[in-house]
């Protein structure tokens, strides 16, 4: 491995079609192509109005999101925050979340460290938990 990677999140495969969320929202994980050992990072671009389909969790990693462009709401558990542009929202282990797209859509860059070799391991996801 090299002492760094470059890699534009642009040009990181678009994984939301593959499990139906296109086109209202994008997902990058760049935690691979940038060869990533103890942290990640995602890139999601979201539609105008559009909510994230589902809820997640990490039993064991905390993350960092931040609102690049556009504005949002995050729900996380029980309470939703207005977002606008350069907001950062660190979100605690365990806490439920879901973000919303403002009129002007969102772009968000997640941070996180991975409790285990396999991020996905330590998630949990809930469709349709953020609702009216």
């Amino acid at each position: 491995m090299d002492n760094y990677t470059v890699v534009n999140l642009n040009e990181i495969e678009d994984q939301a079609p593959k499990f139906g969320y296109s086109p209202g929202l994008q997902a990058r994980f760049a935690r691979p192509p940038l060869e990533c050992q103890t942290t990640g990072l995602s890139f999601q671009r979201l539609a105008p109005g559009f909510r994230m389909p589902f809820g997640h969790k990490h039993e064991r990693q905390e993350e960092i999101y931040v609102l690049m462009s556009g504005s949002g709401r995050v729900k996380v558990e029980d309470e939703v925050v207005e977002l606008k542009a350069r907001d950062a929202v660190r979100v605690s282990a365990g806490a439920m979340r879901a973000f919303e797209a403002g009129p002007e859509g969102a772009e968000i860059v997640a941070f996180g460290a991975p409790a285990t070799d396999d991020p996905a391991s330590d998630a949990e996801m809930e469709p349709g938990w953020w609702s009216d």
